[in-house]
């Protein structure tokens, strides 16, 4: 790893004294790679996304994000990555062009160079003509291209994706899968989010499955798939991370329906 990437060793993280959110996650992410990270609600994804980008400072482990420590410097880090959240708030209030220009000025972006790759950007997805528009007016889709434009101004070299997709169109969702790969062909780590399993099976180069706070299976699809004997990824993640067959609960849910 030459810094560009991304190193966690044993990291371990709880909250108030509770139960392990992470119980020593072990991950590498080299540069020109698309890492597939995916688990059920509660399997501690958002907890480690929060860590790589230094928002959350208290953790047991070690991790390295571009070479920095999250923990020593996390304005350092935030100076190398882009982050597209699944949840964002975007300031309403602003306009797309005003709402480019904060985000461009707080990665210390020239204003010249942010209208120059902010137009750019909003002219292939479909949204010049609404530069001028103030962020609450927007659709989820076109407010995911705004977020996805503002993750990349700075042309960072690690890049989080969590549920990118959302919102979009078919269309859209095709240009942002090809963009994702050429970014990654051309030397940036791409850490990917996904509840989609046929896109992150698709996309992504290497997969981490966590579960309860561990990592279950990790590798390429082609790796995790022979030693799970087969299926696609939906199934061999069913099989890691369910509490059991699902028709037993589906049957419930129709008697449910029919009482």
């Amino acid at each position: 790893m030459d810094g560009a990437g991304i190193e966690v060793r044993g990291l371990r993280k709880r909250y108030a004294g509770g139960p392990w959110v992470l119980d020593g996650i072990d991950l590498s992410v080299a540069p020109g790679t698309i890492q597939g990270f995916i688990g059920p609600n509660g399997a501690g994804k958002s907890t480690t996304v929060k860590i790589l980008c230094g928002l959350i400072p208290d953790f047991e482990g070690e991790v390295r994000v571009a070479g920095c420590d999250p923990r020593v410097d996390p304005v350092e880090v935030k100076r190398h990555i882009g982050l597209v959240p699944e949840n964002a708030a975007l300031f309403d209030a602003l306009t797309v062009a005003e709402f480019l220009l904060f985000v461009g000025r707080l990665k210390e972006v020239d204003d010249d160079v942010i209208r120059r790759r902010g137009q750019t950007f909003l002219e292939v997805f479909e949204l010049a003509d609404r530069l001028g528009a103030r962020i609450g007016e927007l659709s989820k889709g076109m407010r995911q291209k705004v977020l996805l434009t503002s993750a990349l101004l700075h042309d960072p070299r690690i890049l989080f994706l969590d549920e990118p997709l959302s919102g979009l169109d078919v269309n859209a969702s095709i240009l942002i899968k090809d963009l994702v790969r050429r970014l990654a062909d051309e030397g940036r780590a791409v850490f990917y989010c996904s509840h989609v399993m046929d896109v992150v099976e698709r996309v992504c180069d290497r997969i981490a499955i966590v579960d309860d706070g561990k990592v279950a299976a990790e590798g390429t699809f082609d790796e995790i798939q022979a030693r799970r004997g087969g299926g696609s990824l939906e199934r061999i993640f069913a099989d890691l991370t369910s509490e059991g067959d699902v028709a037993p609960r589906v049957d419930r849910l129709i008697e449910a329906l029919d009482s």
